[in-house]
């Protein structure tokens, strides 16, 4: 005669742990950053963002050539807060002139470019920015990371890898 199974069964330790990882893993799935950022197209909460980043004194043997080379790429990968946040958009590179300014004893000030950037070149250029972003209570979210002005970021492109500051934002077309 075959014994018969008890109807009841109670819940064990291990049914316990195993609902638990099921259940944080749809929590995971559904509070995703992916998902979190197609709810926030969907809904229009982003907006245009432009970003501008200054990078200073980088040494290089051909700066215009770099800032060329940046510009016929269009795109850069950018690093908020050592958190990859993708690619975006490069609307504009400007390079940004050294001055040298000196204070005469007649009490004039007089400013002229620095006559050692021909000689020991460095790179010194603003990035302007373009992609996608929300504002919150605390700045503008930009790439899953609140950013503001001061924060520092890094930029990299086929040939270089670049720090820099964030010097300005617009949120917003512009």
């Amino acid at each position: 005669m075959a014994s018969e199974l008890p109807s009841n069964r109670s819940w064990s330790l291990v049914d316990l742990a195993a609902g638990a990882a099921v259940l944080l893993a749809a929590v995971g799935v559904l509070w995703s950053p992916k998902l979190s950022g197609a709810v926030d197209r969907a809904t229009g909460a982003l907006q245009p963002v432009t970003v501008s980043v200054d990078v200073r004194g980088v040494p290089s043997a051909n700066a215009a050539n770099l800032v060329r080379q940046a510009e016929q790429e269009g795109k850069v990968a950018i690093v908020i807060r050592n958190s990859p946040h993708g690619t975006v958009k490069i609307k504009q590179v400007q390079p940004l002139e050294r001055r040298l300014s000196i204070l005469t004893p007649d009490g004039r000030l007089v400013s002229s470019p620095d006559p050692n950037q021909k000689t020991f070149g460095t790179f010194d250029a603003r990035f302007i920015l373009e992609a996608q972003g929300r504002k919150t209570g605390g700045g503008v979210v930009f790439g899953n990371q609140t950013i503001k002005i001061g924060a520092p970021v890094e930029l990299e492109g086929a040939n270089y890898r670049f720090n820099g500051t964030v010097t300005d934002m617009k949120l917003g077309s512009t």
